[in-house]
């Protein structure tokens, strides 16, 4: 997901090593318990889009899970090969980086889902016209790469009305800057995620248009994923980390004051821009929850391994799926609280 996450919401996948982690330690255990010692990665940016890990970590709720939890940040090109070694122990990662992953051997499992609605989008100036992959062709689109969910989701979007990415002239953003460029107008669109760039848009004014792959086809949003040796070896951490990690979504679903003054606690600078940090984490709770839901339903994880096959065979069209895979290698339904 959501801030850059994303990127992109949306991964793939695969890659080398790029960023550095943010620690972040939670007070340890009673010294009669043990505890386990546990390292997250998150996006690549520290951000408000993280609020129930930091929220679940300042609350002492891993704690009494008997958890130490450090955070990183990393793209998730980075971060799923380093899932795959055990070098991470969990991470938040897009579904459609699982995928390409497990086809090319990487053993990793997705075990819960963060967001319900796929969080990566191409947004545009609502002024320019846009409103689907027809508006695009011929047009300048900025990405901070050709890699993760944003780059399949492209795919998948242009693909849906008979187009590919070469009907496109793709600018790379490696900084991800490209919710800049639209807003100067150096780019006609760019890819983005939900819960950020377009929100960040219309705080200037400026209506946007929004390109969903949810409106075409549903992909598996972000999630908490694990290498399968870190199963095996840290199981009952891992299913505390995920029990722990939801308490902390549904309280800031309830009130998200809480999330955000637990964002600015971790990252004190958000706090200088805290009305923008509060529409961002209003859109990335919105996005917690399935299209249509009520907005007090409970955020539950779910995963649904029937609409992981059909994304794999969506994928698998796009040949974006080196080797066969089902549901069955790429998730794991005994932690998420809803599944």
């Amino acid at each position: 997901m959501p801030t850059r996450r994303s990127r992109s919401f949306f991964t793939t996948l695969v890659v080398a090593v790029l960023a550095a982690g943010c620690g972040t330690s939670v007070t340890p255990a009673p010294s009669s318990t043990a505890v386990t010692k546990l390292t997250v990665g998150l996006g690549y940016i520290p951000s408000v889009q993280f609020a129930q890990f930091y929220r679940a970590d300042q609350a002492g709720y891993y704690a009494a899970e008997g958890l130490a939890v450090t955070f990183q940040n990393e793209i998730d090109a980075n971060l799923v090969p380093k899932l795959g070694a055990g070098a991470v122990d969990l991470g938040l990662s897009d579904g459609t980086s699982v995928i390409p992953a497990v086809s090319q051997a990487i053993p990793i499992k997705y075990l819960a889902t963060i967001y319900r609605q796929f969080p990566s989008i191409v947004f545009a100036k609502a002024s320019s016209g846009i409103t689907d992959a027809d508006g695009l062709v011929g047009k300048k689109l900025g990405i901070p790469g050709k890699y993760g969910s944003s780059w399949i989701m492209l795919q998948a979007l242009m693909a849906s009305k008979g187009h590919t990415v070469s009907d496109l002239t793709v600018v790379e953003y490696p900084d991800f800057g490209q919710g800049a460029a639209v807003t100067q107008g150096a780019v006609d669109a760019a890819t983005g995620f939900v819960n950020n760039e377009p929100v960040q848009l219309e705080l200037t004014g400026e209506k946007a248009s929004v390109l969903r792959i949810d409106d075409v086809t549903p992909l598996p949003g972000p999630g908490i994923v694990s290498g399968t040796a870190t199963l095996t070896a840290k199981r009952d951490a891992v299913a505390g980390f995920i029990r722990a990690t939801f308490k902390a979504m549904n309280e800031i679903a309830r009130d998200p004051a809480v999330g955000l003054d637990a964002a600015i606690k971790a990252v004190p600078e958000l706090g200088k821009e805290r009305a923008k940090q509060a529409a961002i984490l209003d859109a990335t709770i919105a996005a917690w929850r399935p299209t249509g839901a009520a907005a007090n339903a409970p955020v539950t994880g779910a995963v649904d391994p029937a609409a992981w096959d059909k994304t794999v065979e969506f994928m698998t069209s796009l040949k974006l799926v080196p080797k066969p895979v089902t549901s069955g290698d790429l998730v794991d339904t005994s932690f998420a609280p809803g599944s």
